[in-house]
């Protein structure tokens, strides 16, 4: 096995696995310890089935239903995540934590692309550790006792969501759940930004107005590019990510065009 470093701040392609076959326990413990170190890994040419899929997710964790989305037949913690040729809007597309607005959020999330458009449709993916090392110290201490609001009602990224609830019939209302702003990870002990555009409403004790300028400050300055890494995806590629201190967003570049990734999400632990 090896460990290919993508950017300087995350990211690594890991070479010489196939997930298909059954992995080793050593096998695994290297992939997990690439993952808690990089913070994304992204394997090539996996031709998976379902069921091969639903193994490997397995072996880092445990598979866990979408709150909105129902899974595909016969996997209920697979999930199909796609747009259509006619859609404008694609599926979360803006930067967020995977369901922030859980009170166990997920550890992390797979994405094993199906079917892909000509061009585009590149996933980016941000460090939190850096963003939150990186601010000041006053600005962090400031941080760090304060608690944010998060929804699944706000903003863009219920768009295509809510077509898939149409379309499966899954439920739609509102959850929302309180979590620190600044959270400690509880394998690697580092401290990472934990707010993000796509949910975090406002601060716990204080109105949206008032959250606002801190809030926004918080969002651009947590994605600047010193923070990220790019992947191109190709058909086979899968992509895991630690949601506890990575944060992604989908370019919305192919409208026209029609991509289908598979999405396994694995169970976290209340934020700390």
């Amino acid at each position: 096995m090896e460990i290919r470093r993508l950017a300087g701040a995350l990211g690594a392609e890991v070479l010489g696995v196939q997930l298909n076959q059954e992995l080793s326990a050593g096998v695994a413990a290297e992939v997990r310890k690439a993952f808690l170190e990089h913070q994304v890994i992204f394997f090539r040419d996996q031709a998976l089935t379902p069921a091969q899929f639903m193994a490997f997710a397995q072996r880092m964790g445990t598979p866990i239903e979408y709150p909105f989305v129902k899974g595909i037949d016969g996997f209920p913690e697979v999930i199909e995540v796609k747009k259509l040729e006619h859609e404008r809007s694609n599926f979360g597309g803006i930067w967020h934590s995977d369901t922030s607005y859980l009170q166990e959020p997920p550890m992390g999330s797979m994405l094993l692309a199906r079917e892909l458009p000509p061009y585009g449709g590149d996933t980016i993916f941000a460090s939190q550790y850096l963003a939150y090392e990186a601010l000041s110290e006053g600005m962090r201490r400031m941080l760090e006792r304060l608690v944010a609001v998060n929804s699944s009602a706000k903003a863009d990224v219920t768009k295509t969501r809510e077509d898939r609830v149409k379309e499966r019939g899954a439920r739609s209302e509102e959850l929302v759940a309180e979590h620190p702003v600044v959270r400690t990870h509880p394998e690697t002990g580092r401290k990472a930004l934990y707010v993000n555009v796509a949910h975090t409403a406002r601060f716990k004790g204080m109105t949206e107005e008032e959250s606002l300028p801190l809030l926004n400050f918080l969002f651009q300055h947590q994605v600047k590019p010193e923070f990220t890494c790019r992947f191109q995806w190709r058909a086979g590629s899968l992509a895991f990510w630690d949601n506890r201190c990575v944060q992604h967003n989908p370019v919305n570049d192919y409208h026209g065009h029609r991509r289908v990734m598979h999405r396994i999400t694995l169970a976290g632990e209340r934020p700390r």
